[in-house]
């Protein structure tokens, strides 16, 4: 039996990273795989489990504590029952492991650091839609991942 792999879902309760989770559950995930969702917040938000966890990250929190208002309080974390509920349907009908981490600080090098630490066997990112002004001047996330992440990359528009 194939080991399941490990696939992270970049996620910032936007409609393009709720699409791209779709697509991955679509497309990509199987029986038997992990999927980590990775939340990087702001360097400036100051919840009371950051002190412990800034440099790596929170533990990996399983699904059924990833819905609890208190642990979502405790890594600032916002809760989104529309993705709680995607998440619980991912677990259900593909019987993969949902779990999620939380990150602070640039997504750009924080998601690059996942892939890396988490040994992801694939990322999955949804696109802003930037045109190419905003790209230049913001720099885009999903572009600074595809060049520098160390497994495979998806960019879901």
């Amino acid at each position: 039996m194939a080991k399941g792999r490990t696939i992270g879902i970049a996620m910032d309760y936007s409609t393009t990273s709720k699409t791209a989770l779709k697509w991955a559950v679509d497309n990509l995930v199987s029986a038997g795989d992990t999927v980590v969702v990775l939340l990087v917040l702001s360097p400036k938000s100051d919840p009371v489990n950051k002190q412990l966890f800034e440099d790596t990250g929170s533990p990996l929190i399983p699904l059924v504590e990833f819905k609890e208002v208190g642990v979502c309080r405790k890594y600032g974390i916002t809760p989104d029952s529309e993705l709680f509920d995607m998440l619980d349907c991912l677990s259900v009908a593909k019987k993969a492991n949902v779990v999620a981490k939380v990150y602070w600080g640039d997504p750009r090098e924080k998601l690059c650091e996942a892939v890396n630490h988490l040994k992801l066997d694939a990322m999955v990112l949804g696109s802003r839609g930037l045109g190419t002004i905003k790209r230049v001047l913001l720099g885009s996330v999903s572009s600074h991942v595809v060049q520098n992440a160390t497994c495979p990359v998806t960019v879901v528009k």
